[in-house]
């Protein structure tokens, strides 16, 4: 996908956690993913955020824990938004709730932390200087946003009127798609929808921006929420590299469509996936 330089409403630009201990974390994240780390605060400001790069390219942050915010840490989904008071709006008359009112981050941009019906907690995100994720679909960087939901039919409902989104069918599963999206990626990459149909993807794949996780039944402890994978080389070594550093590994690896994945908890409890690309899996059926 090359470099990125900003997106579109509706698509998944960024993430970010909040860590207790942020500096004790950062030696992990070197190790799974690489990482070199900046902070990029002031040196006078009251907390530290680490923008975690690859080739000089934003790929994620590390940041603090807010006052108040209990325990474990946890990785955190931003969406692009042209304007996060009016996205904040679309979501309060959807159903949601505004669990933090829009405010500026210093010239980085606007944002907003929101909830859906069903309790899932996302962010928006109104750039200024700060453009989002640079760096998508390599090693260490942002792979694919999804949500974990008991009801995709009224998840539906808010998402598609806060950002337009419909349901994909798929074969092995249902998607997030952003009507467009694919005409946008073929606007900066041209070409990419040809490369992308000699790999046989499902109609209308191109369009999609995040996942669909369904939550079953019988797990009622679940509670609805946005997860975060990212993409590796080898999901067995970031695996081992994980558990070398205090890591503990949730589930995996396993085979799953187009991918070899396995989910990670970091040293302070903050979870995430790992997928590597396995095109002989485009056929997987679990």
């Amino acid at each position: 996908m090359g470099r990125r330089d900003g997106y579109i409403t509706g698509v998944p630009c960024w993430v970010d956690t909040s860590h207790a201990d942020q500096e004790a974390v950062l030696p992990f994240y070197r190790a799974v993913f690489g990482w070199q780390f900046e902070n990029v605060m002031p040196a006078d400001a009251a907390s530290k955020y680490f923008e975690a790069r690859i080739n000089d390219g934003a790929v994620a942050a590390i940041g603090a824990t807010p006052p108040g915010d209990p325990p474990p840490a946890r990785w955190k989904t931003y969406i692009w938004v042209d304007d996060a008071d009016d996205a904040a709006a679309k979501a309060r008359t959807a159903g949601g709730q505004v669990a933090v009112e829009p405010f500026d981050v210093g010239d980085f941009g606007r944002m907003a932390v929101l909830t859906d019906p069903e309790g899932a907690t996302f962010c928006v995100w109104q750039a200024k200087e700060h453009k989002g994720a640079t760096v998508v679909n390599e090693h260490g960087a942002l792979n694919f946003n999804g949500l974990a939901t008991r009801d995709p039919e009224s998840a539906q409902a808010f998402y598609g009127a806060v950002f337009g989104w419909k349901i994909l069918p798929l074969p092995f599963g249902m998607a997030w798609a952003l009507p467009g999206y694919g005409d946008h990626l073929e606007e900066r990459s041209p070409g990419l929808r040809a490369r992308m149909a000699q790999m046989g993807p499902p109609d209308g794949f191109i369009d999609v921006v995040a996942a669909i996780e369904p939550i079953e039944d019988d797990d009622s402890e679940k509670a609805a929420h946005w997860t975060v994978t990212f993409g590796v080389d080898d999901v067995e070594s970031a695996v081992s590299e994980a558990r070398q550093f205090g890591g503990e590994v949730v589930a995996g690896p396993f085979d799953a469509p187009w991918s070899r994945v396995a989910v990670i908890k970091d040293p302070q409890g903050a979870i995430f996936t790992v997928s590597q690309f396995v095109l002989d899996n485009k056929d997987f059926k679990g």
